[in-house]
Formats: C-alpha cells, structure tokens, sequence
C-alpha cells in the first residue's frame, strides 16, 4: 500500500490538477504568496523568525480585463488528515483578513470545506469535484462583499496597479482593495465615502495611500487629490513613494511660495495650509477655491496636535461642502489614513482594517 501523500505531494497530483483540469481555473490564477514572517521577543528585543508562511492564493479577474484579486485562499493538508485539519490553524492567523478574502477552503484533495471569516460557519464536506468554479468563485466574492457586477462600477477595483501588483505587500494590496470596495459601496449609496485605514507602524502607509489615488486617478474619479500631514518629516519621508506612483511633476510638497496648483497630487503640512497674515486668509483658502480637491487624506489623523485639528477640519469640510457637481465624481471621496499599532501578543505586522 503506497504511503499517503504528503501536503506538497497533495497539492501537485490533486489539487491542482482538479482545478485545473475540472473546474476551469488556470494556472496562474494559483498564486503561493508568503506571509510576513512573526517577531518574537527575546531578552526585551525584537527578531524576526527566518520566513513566514506560504498561503495559496486563489486570484481572478472580477471582469474582463480587469486587475486579478484574492478570492480565496486554500489551506491543503495531506491527504490521510481530514480536510478540516488545517482550518484551524488558518482561523487562528486569520488568514482571510490578512488577505482580505471572505472565503477559506480547507481540503486533503479528495474533500473540501468553505470556512466564511465574515460570519464564522464552516460548511459541511463536499468532494473536490464541486468545488467552485472561477466565474462561481467571482459572483460569490461580489455578494459577500455586496458589490455591483457591473464593470463600470468596478473600475476603481479592477484598474491595475500603475506599478504593477508585485510593488505592494500582499497586505498592503488588501487594504488599498478593502478602501476601495468601500468606496464603491458608499458611491453606490449616494453618500460621500469616507474610509480609515488602521494600519501598523511601519506598514507602509504613504505607498498605500499613493497606490490608492492612482487607482482613483485612473479610474476616472480623481482630479486633484491634497495628502495632508502635521510634520515636515512625514511629508519629506512620503513624496518619494508618491513621485514614484505619479510620474513627472503630478505629485509636488506645497511651500508658502508654490501652492503646486498643476500637479496631480500636493503634498502639505498643516504648518503651511494654515499659514497666514494676521487678519488675512489662510494659505489654503488664498489658494486653493472650494472644491479643488476631489480626495483628500489625512496621514496619522489619530495623532494630529491639538492646535492643527482645527485647520484638519477647515481643509475637509471647506472642501466639501462647496464642490462642484460632474460626471465623474459628483460627491467627493475624502478619505483618512491612520497610522496606529496593531499587536497580537509577539506578532506585529500590517493588517488591513474592516472598514
């Protein structure tokens, strides 16, 4: 009686080819990502374990053309072990979350489970031979996540990344996607969308925030967009990611002398927007008429100084409460970024908020 397969051995002779040859997928819609690897604490000092682990990471197109996203993720085991077995070990790194996907599958080849992050329920045992299929895959996605099928609706989902997906964490790829599925779903309410982004120290939040405008911009709903900051070295440490995302001059640091009214995307202190001469307007309201801004964000909006939350609040609600109605944007998306700490006993890492 030959031994039974081990989970590599599982994976290559079962399960890839059921997906593969069965229910449609393609092979490269099976995509390994490796997860960041944990910190452990020893003697009051940090030190990160050699390498994390490797999920397996179903990715499809939400339409035609459109940017391949997470859908699931399968947790294999081998094959002697019952399909469930290594579910648990998934709940426990919530494994979804750290991807932003709904959906968990758990399977040995031969049975699966479908464990929902949102709701908790495992289904029951079904054979690989119903597992779901890429197109059933997709509309189950967009329901859990309660989003229109309608490519237009989508396009801010479904543009590809200007830098193509590899330069962004796989963490940082979920919460650009959580922003924006939540974005999709208050335009489609009629209300302004307003999203925060909770994200660990260090996460990488500028690129996140870059990433994301771009995505705005190309998708039609973002003309000029303020990124909004309470110290100089926030704002000199982020240009870099933002010029590396906005080519050329469309992404500038406003001073008192250049309010960088071309550029696509400004860059600027509270310091700056609310300087001005005794008596006389602000910087931001001297230059900046309302509704110049379709986006803005707010780096570190936990944090801001006492004495700048005013000027916050100036620059968000001047700014939308007089923009002018079109086509592509008729409500505005001010948006925040929040730069916080997130721990889970000795593991830190970027998680994508639920937003």
């Amino acid at each position: 009686m030959p031994a039974p397969r081990n989970e590599a051995q599982t994976r290559f002779e079962l399960i890839d080819p059921i997906l593969i040859d069965q229910r449609g997928w393609q092979r490269t819609d099976i995509c390994p990502e490796e997860t960041l690897p944990k910190i452990d604490v020893v003697y009051g000092t940090g030190q990160r374990r050699p390498a994390g682990r490797v999920d397996y990471v179903l990715r499809r197109p939400l339409c035609a053309g459109g940017e391949p996203v997470p859908l699931a993720i399968i947790e294999a085991t081998r094959e002697d072990l019952p399909p469930t077995h290594g579910l648990q070990q998934g709940k426990g790194y919530q494994r979804g979350h750290l991807h932003h996907v709904a959906l968990v599958f758990a399977t040995n080849g031969h049975l699966f489970v479908q464990y929902d992050e949102e709701s908790g329920l495992t289904s029951e045992e079904r054979p690989m031979s119903e597992f779901p299929t890429p197109d059933e895959l997709v509309q189950l996605h967009l329901a859990k996540r309660q989003l229109s099928s309608d490519p237009t609706a989508l396009a801010l989902l479904t543009q590809p990344y200007a830098q193509g997906r590899e330069y962004l964490r796989y963490y940082q790829d979920a919460a650009v996607r959580a922003a924006a599925e939540k974005i999709i779903r208050q335009m489609q309410a009629g209300c302004a969308p307003r999203v925060l982004l909770n994200l660990a120290t260090g996460a990488g939040k500028t690129r996140i925030a870059a990433a994301l405008l771009r995505k705005l911009v190309d998708a039609g709903l973002c003309g000029k967009a303020l990124f909004l900051c309470d110290r100089t070295e926030l704002r000199d440490n982020g240009i870099g990611d933002f010029q590396a995302v906005f080519e050329g001059n469309n992404a500038a640091v406003i001073s008192t002398r250049e309010p960088q009214k071309n550029a696509k995307v400004l860059i600027g202190t509270y310091q700056t927007l609310d300087h001005h001469e005794k008596g006389g307007p602000t910087f931001f309201s001297k230059n900046y008429p309302p509704g110049f801004f379709d986006v803005i964000v707010i780096d570190e909006c936990q944090g801001a100084r006492r004495e700048h939350r005013g000027a916050r609040r100036g620059c968000v609600q001047r700014d939308a409460a007089r923009r002018p109605a079109r086509a592509r944007d008729a409500a505005g998306i001010p948006a925040a970024a929040h730069r916080g700490t997130h721990r889970r006993g000795a593991d830190s890492r970027g998680f994508p908020c639920r937003v």
